[in-house]
């Protein structure tokens, strides 16, 4: 007969943690562990947790997920300690962060922490960064460049620092003003102006989150690029380049992160050290800026030397001209470094809609001082294959005014070298 003992299943192993102050403030990912998991995890206290990871029985573990909120930045230390205990036993760590500063999340990304999740959970982010965590492979100890896809354009120089490189940001003042396509055709423009005697350029794509400059030169994403952002103090000249790629051997590209990371991520001082090595190493340095205004906006635009502001002739991007230059001047930041550029302008025999754009501008306080035409269709082809325009649609009327203005930066640039002389 058998007995009521053996009747009994076995208890399900625990393969996962949490690990909080209190779980009972994550309620959705309470929610989300039994949905992945059903009874195979556990919860732990930050000091149990400790405990527990020395113990034999953390041995079964495969990865935690360490929740932690804007309370907890007080005990910081602690929280390293229980990601450092947990990195030495080769458990993997998911950081699950709510209302934490910049700065607290910085710290807590470097110290190892496999993936990222903000709070409340994203639909599905829990199953897809445990996912992610099972098809990662161990990194083996290696330089950045290592990390590279073996196919990826790489550097074709090595870092010299004698370079004084002039910082040119774009910025779009609202959603879908052509910022991401006037950057990278400039630098493409400037980077072959010349046969003989190019310049050479950058592009830094700053927008973390929907950066796509990657994107319209066709150009892998390097995982490097995180890693130079988590840690600039550490990072020097050469390991930038190393995380740049490149497009047809002319254009170096610094491409926003394959993942997508909080904006705030960095601070002041890590674009400042960022573009200090980049006009080191290059003549000119465009850099694609999120439409929204961080924290380290103020950093770009106080290198600038010329900060372009896109926008186009609708009421949207008048109200946010208003609004952005309100903003510069409340915290008395240098709003003259702005220059306007209408983009989709109206055609010359338009005359109707060219006096609307003279009344926007008189209405603004403003020069706009660059009107750009539509290029129509080709434009998003271009895009969408990866190219310049230069290099799919070369006249288009769109990429004759943009190579006009590279034509006049690169003379103008030419003329104040020549004058320090």
């Amino acid at each position: 007969m058998t007995s009521v003992a053996t009747l009994q299943p076995e208890p399900a192993p625990i393969i996962a943690c949490t690990i909080s102050r209190d779980v009972q403030n994550f309620d959705l990912l309470i929610d989300d562990m039994e949905l992945e998991l059903g009874e195979s995890w556990g919860d732990l206290s930050f000091e149990d947790a400790l405990l527990f990871l020395g113990q034999p029985e953390a041995a079964a573990l495969e990865f935690v997920v360490l929740a932690a909120d804007g309370e907890d930045e007080t005990n910081l230390d602690g929280i390293a300690a229980v990601i450092r205990a947990a990195k030495e036993r080769g458990v993997k760590v998911i950081l699950v962060a709510n209302q934490i500063s910049p700065i607290a999340l910085h710290q807590l990304l470097r110290l190892g922490a496999d993936d990222f999740l903000p709070y409340p959970l994203p639909e599905g982010g829990l199953r897809e960064s445990i996912a992610k965590l099972k098809h990662k492979p161990e990194p083996a100890p290696a330089p950045a460049q290592a990390m590279v896809p073996a196919n990826a354009p790489a550097p074709t120089f090595k870092a010299t620092g004698d370079r004084d490189g002039v910082l040119l940001p774009v910025h779009g003042l609202a959603g879908g003003v052509g910022a991401t396509t006037f950057a990278t055709n400039l630098a493409w423009e400037l980077a072959t102006i010349s046969k003989t005697d190019a310049p050479r350029v950058c592009i830094l794509d700053l927008d973390f989150q929907y950066g796509s400059v990657a994107t319209y030169l066709d150009l892998p994403r390097r995982e490097a690029v995180f890693e130079v952002l988590q840690d600039t103090a550490n990072t020097d000249s050469e390991a930038f380049l190393q995380s740049m790629v490149t497009f047809n051997e002319k254009l170096h590209v610094f491409t926003a992160p394959a993942e997508m990371i909080p904006l705030e991520l960095v601070t002041g001082e890590d674009i400042s050290r960022l573009i200090a090595m980049a006009e080191a190493n290059f003549d000119f340095v465009i850099v694609d800026m999120p439409s929204t205004v961080v924290s380290w906006t103020e950093a770009v635009l106080s290198r600038a030397h010329v900060y372009f502001a896109l926008l186009e002739l609708d009421l949207r991007s008048a109200q946010n001209v208003l609004r952005m230059v309100r903003a510069l001047k409340s915290e008395d930041l240098p709003f003259e470094k702005l220059r306007y550029v209408l983009n989709r302008a109206p055609k010359f025999t338009e005359l109707s809609a060219r006096g609307r754009v003279k009344r926007m501008a008189e209405s603004l306080d403003i020069d706009i001082e660059v009107q750009l035409p539509d290029g129509g269709h080709q434009i998003t082809q271009a895009n969408d294959h990866g190219l310049p325009i230069a290099e799919s649609a070369a006249k288009n009327p769109l990429r004759k005014e943009i190579n006009k203005l590279a034509k006049s930066l690169f003379d103008l640039n030419k003329a104040v070298e020549a004058g320090k002389k």
